[in-house]
């Protein structure tokens, strides 16, 4: 079994910065990509960003370009997602997902594993 649990969000103010984190474990050698998702209320949940676990090479949703940073500690089991510049817009549950086929795919139904999420909250 695999098990995904993400920590670190929380109220920010626009322009702010967050760090998510998101630990696995149980079989985490099945893992070979992992994303991050999220979702505001009443909206379909979002893609923001996906890394390849092997050699980190990610893939980012235009929204979050150049503000998001995804990495990956393989050595902790855990990924980050360095959120900088936030905007309001940016409020939601992000929630973290793992994929056993090393692609960066983009849609939830894509991926075996997902944790409760965190909630961030940007305010102006």
């Amino acid at each position: 079994q695999v098990q995904l649990v993400e920590s670190g969000g929380g109220l920010v103010q626009a322009g702010g910065s967050l760090r998510l984190s998101c630990a696995a474990s149980g079989r985490t050698s099945s893992i070979y990509s992992m994303a991050w998702f999220r979702q505001a209320p009443g909206k379909e949940r979002e893609f923001v960003a996906a890394i390849r676990l092997t050699d980190e090479r990610t893939y980012y949703a235009d929204s979050v370009k150049g503000r998001f940073t995804f990495s990956r500690d393989n050595a902790k089991n855990t990924v980050y997602l360095q959120m900088n510049s936030l905007k309001f817009e940016d409020t939601a549950v992000y929630v973290c997902a793992g994929d056993r086929s090393g692609l960066l795919h983009t849609a939830p139904n894509q991926y075996d594993y997902w944790g409760q999420g965190t909630p961030v909250t940007v305010s102006s």
